[in-house]
């Protein structure tokens, strides 16, 4: 069905890859009907264990096209009270197909070169991980067309860092550099070009697909609960996730291997 994304698939590791170069990945209505489909089918196969997003050509993405902007503005035209219920269920509808990257049980990693903007910061804040190449820039650009952001990026960004810097970030829209969102704690890494990041991206990934992935998913579910909720509330989630799914297979492959000085080896979870 991939008509905006590219995907591929090695071992262990899917890859989706914003196929529109020659418009900066801009995100054409087929962005958001396909990221739900294709992240959802990927974490329906319990042999993949990471995910790693990157954009074809010279940017990751020029955020929204102007053609998912076209469908707003028909929305608009209509009686007042109708329009607004049919633009909140509108929008409702691109915010899950973001949040889809986070309901994921795998980690997703961001390779970021050339420009992020817009709707892009909003994909990325709801990755788990943002790798970047040293031209890397990103914006909310938002305010530019007298808008604010809603996808994500107000929400999900001052969980990340500081809510002084998005504040400022998102009333400006000004660009901020790879370099930047590292001090900031929202970049990873920076590396030389696209083809290091991507090459990072997937070290990391294969790194990660190596652990259990049930431990994998443990954490990922514990990091985004505890963000949402008192450390009170999340200590108990984690003593309760742990109740229930640690078994004594993984911990003895994981000695096993350790004293082993080998890679332990962990079985996939189980398709649902």
């Amino acid at each position: 069905m991939e008509s905006f994304f590219k995907r591929e698939i090695d071992g262990a590791i899917a890859h989706l890859t914003m196929n529109r170069p020659d418009k900066a990945n801009g995100m054409t209505p087929a962005f958001w009907e396909e990221l739900p489909v294709l992240v959802r089918e990927l974490d329906a196969d319990p042999s993949i264990r990471a995910l790693v997003i990157s954009g074809e050509g010279k940017h990751f993405t020029g955020g929204m096209d102007l053609a998912a902007f076209a469908g707003i503005a028909e929305i608009t035209k209509a009686e007042p009270a109708r329009g607004a219920y049919a633009l909140r269920k509108l929008i409702h509808k691109l915010q899950d197909s973001i949040t889809v990257l986070e309901q994921a049980r795998f980690p997703v990693i961001a390779a970021v070169h050339g420009a992020c903007l817009g709707a892009g910061i909003d994909m990325i804040s709801a990755c788990d991980l943002r790798l970047a190449s040293e031209d890397a820039s990103f914006a909310i650009e938002e305010i530019h067309i007298g808008m604010t952001a809603d996808v994500g990026t107000l929400q999900r960004l001052p969980k990340l860092i500081a809510p002084g810097i998005v504040k400022e970030l998102a009333f400006t829209g000004r660009r901020f550099s790879a370099g930047e969102g590292k001090a900031w704690g929202f970049v990873n890494s920076v590396h030389a070009d696209r083809a290091a990041t991507l090459a990072a991206a997937f070290a990391l990934a294969r790194e990660i697909a190596a652990k259990s992935p049930l431990a994998v998913a443990g954490i990922k579910q514990a990091v985004d609960y505890a963000r949402d909720h008192s450390v009170r509330d999340s200590l108990d989630q984690i003593a309760t996730w742990n109740a229930g799914m640690l078994r004594p297979e993984d911990l003895m492959s994981a000695l096993n291997a350790r004293m082993a000085k080998k890679q332990a080896i962990f079985a996939d979870l189980i398709a649902g």
